[in-house]
């Protein structure tokens, strides 16, 4: 087991996405994962019914006491909320200059809920933003961020430039909104280098947490000491994978099968 990852998110009642997803994946790859909570859900593959809130008080005391117990080799943030949550985040964060951070830009969940705030995305932008290693939006996030749409394979290496210039070190664009039976992401690293992931669209409806899922399984790879690219090459395989051996669960947007087998 290698790599202490603090992951800073939601939970999901339903196991397929959120801290749930992040703790299976992380070990999955072979890390240690340890968690802050931000907020309870009542959730299942249909949506999200229910929010519980965490104070940012708590979210900070999470933080703290395993950074100063365990260490940390990275951390992974996704669903937040709000902007007094982030600013908690953001502080505890800069406390550990050159761990590398993995920021999922989580605002709506698959089945179409809120999960940030609309006051929280100027909180994230100028808070977070600079903090971030790695920022993983997908499509409809980076329109928000960017208050533009981004509608097309050809608008996304421009919006990824202009995503890494508002402050991230490096941006992974998610392509998976398009359209299309290939599948594009866009990455572009910390000296403005673009590079394109491509695979194959799987068809299925089971997709539910695969935000979550990427994004702690760089993590893992960064906190491991792999170079980025490398971390998102293994983890698009995994997750891949993950989804081609989706067990099917519930009946809406099941999860994937975060077991999954890599090493074959």
């Amino acid at each position: 087991m290698r790599g202490r990852i603090l992951v800073i998110a939601g939970s999901d009642s339903g196991g397929g996405a959120g801290i749930q997803a992040d703790i299976k994946a992380i070990t999955a790859l072979g890390g240690f994962a340890m968690t802050a909570i931000t907020a309870l859900t009542a959730q299942d593959t249909r949506g999200v019914h229910d929010v519980f809130p965490v104070p940012p008080d708590f979210v900070t005391a999470q933080m703290r006491c395993v950074m100063d117990d365990i260490g940390v080799d990275a951390f992974k943030s996704g669903m937040l909320g709000r902007s007094e949550v982030i600013g908690a985040v953001a502080d505890m964060i800069a406390t550990r200059p050159g761990v590398p951070y993995v920021l999922d830009s989580v605002m709506v969940a698959k089945g179409g809920a809120s999960l940030l705030r609309q006051e929280a995305v100027a909180a994230l932008k100028s808070r977070l933003l600079p903090l971030a290693t790695l920022l993983t939006p997908n499509l409809p996030e980076a329109e928000v961020l960017l208050g533009r749409p981004v509608r097309a394979h050809g608008d996304m290496r421009q919006a990824a430039l202009d995503l890494r210039d508002m402050g991230a070190h490096a941006v992974l664009l998610k392509g998976g909104h398009l359209p299309g039976d290939e599948l594009v992401d866009v990455f572009v690293d910390s000296d403005g280098t673009v590079q394109s992931f491509t695979s194959t669209r799987v068809r299925t409806v089971h997709t539910h947490g695969t935000g979550c899922t990427l994004a702690s399984a760089i993590a893992a790879g960064l906190g491991q000491g792999m170079a980025l690219p490398a971390a998102i090459d293994r983890a698009r395989a995994y997750l891949y994978r993950a989804i081609v051996a989706a067990p099917g669960y519930g009946h809406g947007a099941g999860p994937v099968n975060h077991a999954v087998d890599i090493t074959t």
